[in-house]
């Protein structure tokens, strides 16, 4: 754990990685957010003043509030993201799975349009030099380059992230500030009065300013993700420098814009973001913006992979194959999700074509994950027992600011915001239906007294007209107390073709709200019998049950608490090991007909997702060449008595 703790303390090293990994997002918001403000209206002073306002106000609010001063306090074991704070909050409240698990969707459904959208909107800065130029075919190549080299491991590409984020900072700042100087007067624009202004002027509409200006503050949800790369330090105080940068380069924006006040301009030929660089330093500063764009994709990839993988083990989402491409912690790779990432960016890229189509469609997801993060934030609090008025206050404030920007942003919905949140709907059907598949299952898993079958098993083991089956036999069971067993188990042991072993092993794994805890628990329920082991792993954690069980046999041997040298004559005087075999036992749904359409409807898309999931076996990580898989039938009713009349 050590590596972690160096994590939390405030480093120079700390402050690049934070400005790296977590800043993508929001830093490259400048390229797109006037321009969406703005649209194909006239410059005015009220447009440009009260956009800085809304901006302004919008970053204090929502990112350094909400997010940087409370949310980064709801850290669980120094972890951040929507899932690490619902196992954080869950223990009270099981309703609390919805905003969780809807959350979670609307992030998984914005990693789809992030990466095209910046990329877009960096690339297309090229167009008023090269008019000629196509960029959808540059931006998918980006694009599908970028997926690629996801299965090596972003540790190598992250080293290099930090600095180049820092050139792209202070290349913003320094760009605002040589416009602000032009005019410095244009300070006055933070005043609130502004903003207010803007929205409540007829000539305008609000909400469709709302929904532009909400751009602006899209990555503050990754900023919490990754409280657990960067530590609380280091990201409060790399956001002050972030922050800054912003607001400068908005700033500089609006003094290029006013300077052209009262006219409708193309403002995807004339992108204000490039208008205030120097002639000659353009094509460095769309070099600069198009790495930065990749670096915000990079972040929003891996940040999906650690959200299917909690997903994963917290049984919200089917296993997948989860790779680890390199010794760093927290760094992984999952094929099956970045394929479909790739798909989904891939296919936005075709739909929309270009940036300012895409900003339709972006920000209508992300608006509902906020809402779901203060849900859970405000459950945080209470829990920390945080005065009431104060936890009302936050709840109120925000439910009011992130509703008005997502009623800003329905409008959206028609121009592209249906495509995130058909996404975020698909998503949300899956692990909607795991969770709830799993808990219809479990009303049929029957459990037994276990202390009842203890003289049989005992009686069998030593039955020598039994074939032997193993030496040592190891069943993975659901049953939460160790006076207990399913039903299936003993059914598998006694009747389905009796299996005699020297010793039988339950295993069960406890997936726990802490996220590296690594701990187990022996029972001996028949010495040298039966024996019971639990293991307490953390959500975070990889499920190698093959080696953990070793591992703990190891132990148990080594203090000998249990002996598994093989019974047989010719190999016990070697002192040879007996052979293991695990059984799992995979619960096939028969007749079905009195369950509710609703749930016949769940366990049919359950059957479905099952069979393109990883197997029980693959997700705990066996050795296959030592499982026996045994199908048995969860009897959802009784057989009907069957009538028959024998002819005489």
């Amino acid at each position: 754990m050590s590596h972690h703790k160096d994590l939390q303390k405030l480093t120079a090293a700390g402050l690049l990685i934070s400005l790296g990994i977590i800043y993508g997002d929001i830093g490259t918001s400048p390229l797109y957010v006037f321009k969406a403000i703005v649209g194909s209206q006239h410059i005015s002073d009220i447009l440009v003043l009260g956009g800085v306002s809304c901006i302004f106000w919008t970053l204090t609010m929502q990112t350094t509030l909400k997010y940087v001063v409370i949310t980064l306090r709801a850290d669980n074991k120094g972890e951040g993201g929507i899932f690490s704070l619902f196992s954080l909050v869950r223990r009270k409240a099981h309703w609390l799975i919805v905003p969780a698990v809807v959350g979670g969707c609307a992030l998984l459904a914005d990693g789809i349009i992030t990466p095209p959208i910046t990329i877009s909107s960096a690339i297309e800065g090229l167009v008023p030099q090269f008019p000629h130029l196509h960029t959808v075919p540059v931006v998918i190549a980006i694009i599908g380059g970028l997926f690629l080299i996801q299965q090596f491991g972003s540790s190598t590409v992250g080293k290099a992230f930090g600095p180049i984020m820092f050139i792209w900072f202070t290349m913003m700042g320094v760009l605002g500030i040589s416009y602000i100087v032009q005019d410095p007067t244009i300070i006055r624009a933070l005043n609130p009065y502004y903003a207010f202004e803007l929205l409540t002027n007829h000539s305008y509409h609000a909400f469709v300013i709302l929904g532009a200006v909400f751009l602006c503050t899209t990555g503050a949800e990754a900023l919490y993700s990754d409280l657990g790369h960067c530590g609380r330090k280091n990201i409060q105080i790399s956001w002050i420098y972030v922050k800054t940068c912003l607001i400068l380069n908005y700033l500089g924006q609006a003094v290029w814009l006013l300077k052209h006040n009262g006219q409708v301009m193309d403002l995807n030929l004339l992108n204000p973001f490039y208008k205030i660089m120097p002639e000659w330093f353009l094509i460095f500063g769309i070099g600069i913006a198009t790495v930065a764009a990749i670096i915000a994709s990079q972040a929003l990839i891996s940040g999906s992979f650690t959200l299917i993988a909690e997903a994963v083990r917290l049984n919200l989402w089917p296993k997948v194959k989860i790779h680890y491409p390199s010794e760093q912690k927290g760094q992984l790779y999952v094929s099956s999700v970045n394929w479909l990432l790739c798909a989904g960016c891939i296919g936005v890229v075709l739909l929309f074509k270009h940036s300012d189509r895409m900003e339709a469609a972006y920000g209508l997801s992300i608006t509902v994950a906020m809402l779901m993060t203060t849900i859970l934030v405000s459950r945080f609090l209470r829990r920390k027992k945080v005065p009431t008025y104060m936890v009302n206050t936050f709840l109120g404030l925000y439910l009011l600011i992130e509703g008005t920007f997502l009623y800003g942003n329905l409008n959206k919905f028609v121009d592209g915001g249906w495509f995130t949140l058909s996404i975020g709907a698909f998503l949300f059907s899956v692990m909607w239906t795991w969770h709830t598949a799993r808990k219809i299952r479990n009303r049929y898993v029957k459990f037994v007294e276990i202390d009842d079958y203890y003289n049989i098993i005992k009686e069998l083991s030593d039955d020598e007209t039994v074939p032997k089956y193993a030496s040592q036999l190891v069943y993975l069971t659901s049953a939460n107390f160790n006076s207990e067993v399913e039903s299936k188990i003993i059914y598998s042991i006694l009747q389905k073709q009796p299996k005699r072993a020297d010793v039988y092993w339950l295993v069960h794994v406890d997936v726990v709200d802490e996220p590296y805890k690594k701990e187990y628990e022996v029972d001996v329920l028949v010495p040298n019998k039966l024996i019971r082991i639990d293991f307490k792993l953390g959500f975070r954690i990889e499920q190698q049950i093959n080696l953990l069980f070793r591992r703990v046999v190891e132990d148990l041997v080594k203090n000998g608490e249990v002996d598994i040298t093989s019974r047989y004559e010719s190999l016990n005087k070697h002192k040879i090991v007996g052979d293991f075999r695990f059984v799992v036992i995979e619960k096939v749904l028969s007749r079905s007909h009195n369950l509710s359409f609703y749930e016949k409807a769940i366990m049919a898309f359950y059957t479905y997702l099952k069979k393109i999931s990883l197997s029980e076996e693959r997700g705990f990580g066996l050795d296959l060449s030592f499982v026996t898989i045994e199908k048995v039938p969860l009897m959802l009713a009784a057989p009907e008595s069957v009538e028959i009349s024998r002819v005489i």
